[in-house]
């Protein structure tokens, strides 16, 4: 069972030095409520490391999932992941992939990932994994916000979505027919809720509250797992 109150983290992994093009959101719930709070930052440091220490800073996290691809060791990966051809066969022309480990992209993802999951361990106190497939013995996990997202809709063929706004399309989707507080009320239940999902606009603060709700599954032991060692 899920404590009576608690903090999860998730944190959109970005690797421009110039836009803030990646964000973390701290999720925390009391026996009454559920509220969250979200800072963008660029991939430079001191920049990342202080935006993440600010939000988890000498604080108990029940558990941090991360949009970047990583493993056990958290080294480079450099391959085409069982994760990601599992959500990639069948699933592509619905809602989308994830990119490739192997890719130039997936590679520079991997390695900034490796550095965002490095600055939490080191600055929040992490709970030890819950789950019975983790990749470390504290609870980190790795997040696929479109895919989770495009699970999530009944019909995503419906929706006419495509690459450059894919995730986007679903979120709304998904805020303006309740399903992301039905979620929330589904992992904690009967807490209010402060603030409307929907009023989440930025991209990459979308990502990032995705994945605090993807920790908040593994919190809850309620989820699905895909992949293998590496990752």
């Amino acid at each position: 069972m899920v404590a009576t109150d608690g903090s999860v983290v998730g944190v959109d992994v970005g690797f421009s030095p110039i836009r803030r093009s990646s964000a973390i959101c701290r999720l925390d719930w009391t026996a009454t409520t559920v509220s969250w709070e979200i800072e963008r930052f660029r991939a430079i440091e001191p920049e990342r490391e202080h935006a993440i220490a600010a939000k988890t800073s000498r604080r108990p996290i029940a558990a941090a999932a991360f949009d970047g691809p990583i493993r056990r060791s958290f080294d480079l990966i450099g391959r085409y992941r069982i994760a990601e051809q599992m959500l990639t066969r069948r699933l592509r022309p619905l809602i989308g992939k994830p990119g490739q480990s192997n890719a130039p992209v997936g590679k520079v993802l991997n390695q900034h990932a490796n550095e965002c999951v490095r600055h939490v361990l080191a600055h929040a106190d992490i709970a030890d994994a819950p789950h019975p497939v983790p990749i470390d013995r504290k609870a980190v996990v790795e997040a696929f916000p479109s895919s989770f997202l495009g699970m999530m809709i009944e019909d995503p063929g419906r929706l006419m979505a495509v690459r450059s706004d894919r995730s986007d399309i679903f979120f709304n989707h998904l805020a303006q027919n309740h399903a992301l507080q039905t979620l929330i009320d589904h992992f904690i239940p009967g807490r209010l809720v402060l603030s409307d999902p929907g009023s989440i606009v930025n991209h990459d603060d979308r990502a990032a509250f995705i994945c605090a709700l993807s920790a908040l599954a593994i919190v809850a032991g309620d989820f699905v797992a895909v992949g293998d060692d590496d990752g």
